[in-house]
């Protein structure tokens, strides 16, 4: 299960949030690009944890 402070993504694809804090199978994640870190809420069922893929760094 998720934890405060993982990094998840929506399985349907879309941007890095970030747990603020869980409640049984519900997450309460905030964008990573959200200055104001607005509080979505997100059943843990519909996320994954966030991997970046590619070649990340290579010129």
């Amino acid at each position: 299960m998720y934890q405060k402070d993982d990094f998840v993504q929506a399985k349907t694809g879309g941007p890095k949030m970030q747990v603020l804090r869980t409640e049984g199978d519900t997450l309460w994640c905030a964008r990573i690009d959200d200055a104001e870190k607005k509080e979505i809420e997100i059943p843990a069922s519909s996320v994954n944890p966030y991997r970046e893929e590619g070649d990340f760094g290579v010129c």
